[in-house]
């Protein structure tokens, strides 16, 4: 079985306020070319289809372009796609039963109650079936209805719990589709600019609850990686959407599975974007002479380093190039500059902070009981964050 591992296209988004239509569907078409040409079983498609919940007449038609080239290939090949955090379910999910007979599987909304279960795909094969699980976003708060008798109270139980009601056979092969901010134990993931999380970690997921299956195909993340083991694994986006990205090679993932027990085998293809994302640094001229007909349409982040600021530097750069996402300064007035700004600042938690301002407007420090009270506010606090999510 074999199958694209796509995610996180993020169709309608901009790049410092630069439109990105045509660079996303120059990309979409590219994954169709090698869908012609590799003739995958599946395009799997793990979230935040959009760039927002409610997307653009423009970056709607971007994407029913893409859908409708896929489904020109012959042989018919499924697509596979769920909802991610900065997609609506509701919109997602419009027409899925329509969609479905066009071999387009969707999965916006996770299930709201006991009744209902994650929607699931079996493709077949010369090994036998494969199951592929659709779970869409989720918060703890979006399952209540599942588990009314034990709501989780974290990200990684209400996972968890998800699966572990599907009473999976897991001598089958099976495969994950999910959009979350899953970790390896003790691991730090790789992120981006361009991905958002919630305050304080709370949406991290230790992906030690999903590793049972044979592969599982994530999306959130927008550097490729995996994500505790080889066969769990966000395969990044098809484009750079940050600054940070600058220096990351975006390929298309297409996964092997073989027979149950086998290991995964995951081949990455080189992509080739109408613009690249660059990170230039250096005096003005030697930017400035550095510009080649094939590289002057980059979005390119410029970081100049002469002594002496020079005169009118964008609108200098901008004769060259067309696409100047930000120009920032790197010589020693700005370094002493940010030096003493650092000198000033100075990192303190929410106690230290609120002490300061007591003093400030009472001109005394808080009591014991009063610190006493002011800590149990804060907990209070914390624990309505957790709630809300």
């Amino acid at each position: 079985m074999r199958f694209f591992h796509l995610s996180d296209l993020h169709i309608g988004k901009q790049l410092h306020y630069y439109n990105l239509k045509e660079d996303q569907e120059h990309i979409l078409r590219e994954v169709v070319s090698y869908a012609e040409k590799l003739r995958p079983d599946a395009v799997v498609i793990a979230g935040d289809i959009y760039d927002k919940s409610v997307p653009s007449a423009e970056a709607v038609a971007v994407f029913d372009e893409f859908l409708t080239a896929l489904s020109e290939v012959k042989p018919s090949i499924p697509v596979l796609m769920i909802a991610g955090n900065h997609d609506s379910a509701q919109r997602l999910d419009y027409a899925c039963e329509i969609l479905k007979k066009q071999n387009i599987y969707i999965a916006g909304n996770v299930p709201q109650d006991e009744t209902k279960f994650l929607k699931k795909l079996t493709l077949e094969d010369e090994n036998g079936m494969v199951h592929f699980y659709f779970l869409p976003f989720l918060k703890p708060g979006y399952v209540r209805g599942v588990f009314p008798e034990k709501i989780p109270e974290s990200y990684q139980a209400a996972v968890e719990q998800m699966i572990e009601r599907e009473h999976i056979d897991w001598d089958a092969r099976n495969v994950l589709i999910s959009h979350q901010f899953y970790t390896g134990s003790g691991q730090e993931a790789a992120t981006c600019d361009s991905e958002s999380f919630s305050v304080g970690g709370l949406d991290r997921i230790d992906s030690r609850g999903i590793r049972k299956f044979d592969y599982a195909a994530l999306g959130h993340l927008h550097g490729a990686q995996e994500a505790g083991a080889a066969h769990v694994r966000y395969c990044g986006t098809l484009l750079k959407y940050s600054v940070s990205e600058w220096n990351q090679e975006k390929s298309l993932h297409m996964v092997t599975l073989g027979k149950k027990g086998d290991a995964v085998q995951v081949e990455t293809f080189p992509l080739h974007p109408l613009r690249d994302v660059r990170k230039v640094r250096g005096g003005l001229e030697e930017i400035l002479e550095s510009a080649r007909p094939e590289n002057r349409d980059d979005y390119i982040s410029v970081t100049l380093t002469d002594e002496v600021d020079p005169y009118r530097p964008k609108e200098q750069l901008e004769r060259v190039y067309t696409h100047i996402l930000e120009v920032r300064m790197d010589n020693t007035r700005t370094r002493q500059k940010l030096e003493a700004l650092d000198d000033e600042a100075e990192l303190s938690n929410p106690m230290t902070v609120f002490g300061e301002f007591y003093v400030e407007m009472q001109g005394r420090e808080m009591t014991p009981e009063e610190q006493k009270i002011l800590i149990q506010v804060f907990e209070r606090i914390g624990k309505r964050e957790e709630n809300a999510i």
